[in-house]
């Protein structure tokens, strides 16, 4: 076991350990990180309580999309375990009406057998365009909608549209918070994120990163990496 502190990463809806394989890498001189898995529950709370059961009594969480509402999940049940948390491209409201629909509509997509179809519908809106072709953006994001698969993308949307409304409860957050995205991420745009800040208080603090769409973590990995390495020194009296 490591003597340094567990940072459990979340990814996001079709996402897998691979989302996070910069950050792994990068932090593993200063944290001991495990990526968990999202793919099996259908509901958040059993999300949550999955991550906890095989965490340390203590530990560091960031989530990204849907990572962040599991981790905004894990506040709510757990909160005293939390060190400090990191949401990065989230959103602490509901889904509106049309964004509910639009995910039934990918839904029955997937159902009449063209998830593949899906995963390329939703790369424009994912990445910021000078990241749309880049292999190692690209190719990662189709590989690991490929390892989730169909059924574990059903799950999870179902998960994602009867999630609770999260912004009443951020008030109670008291760890050390970052909150982080791309720029021109057209899920949760910068003042989604704001919102969040101002929420949460003084515990939190907003990095905004240039030329990325909605998944940081691949697309602008140094930016990301820098923004966690400080925020995990921020945690270090918390564990």
């Amino acid at each position: 076991m490591s003597e340094n502190p567990t940072l459990i990463l979340l990814p996001g809806l079709l996402n897998d350990e691979m989302l996070w394989r910069h950050q792994v890498h990068a932090l593993g001189d200063i944290s001991f990180t495990r990526v968990a898995d999202l793919t099996r529950e259908d509901n958040m709370a059993d999300l949550a309580r999955a991550v906890l059961r095989r965490a340390p009594e203590k530990f560091a969480l960031a989530g990204l999309s849907m990572g962040g509402y599991v981790a905004m999940e894990i506040m709510r049940q757990e909160p005293d375990r939390v060190a400090g948390l990191a949401l990065l491209d989230t959103s602490a409201r509901p889904d509106t009406p049309e964004i509910t629909a639009r995910r039934l509509a990918l839904m029955k997509e997937a159902e009449l057998g063209e998830f593949r179809g899906v995963t390329a519908k939703l790369l424009p809106n994912l990445v910021h365009p000078s990241h749309v072709n880049a292999p190692g953006v690209r190719d990662v994001v189709f590989e690991m909608a490929e390892r989730v698969g169909k059924l574990s993308f059903m799950r999870q949307q179902n998960a994602i549209m009867n999630r609770l409304d999260s912004r009443p409860f951020l008030k109670d957050i008291d760890c050390p918070t970052l909150v982080l995205c791309g720029q021109n991420d057209q899920l949760a745009p910068p003042e989604i994120h704001r919102e969040i800040v101002d929420m949460i208080g003084d515990n939190a603090h907003l990095v905004v990163v240039p030329e990325s769409g909605h998944l940081t973590p691949l697309e602008e990995p140094d930016a990301v990496n820098r923004a966690m390495r400080e925020w995990l020194g921020r945690c270090m009296s918390g564990f």
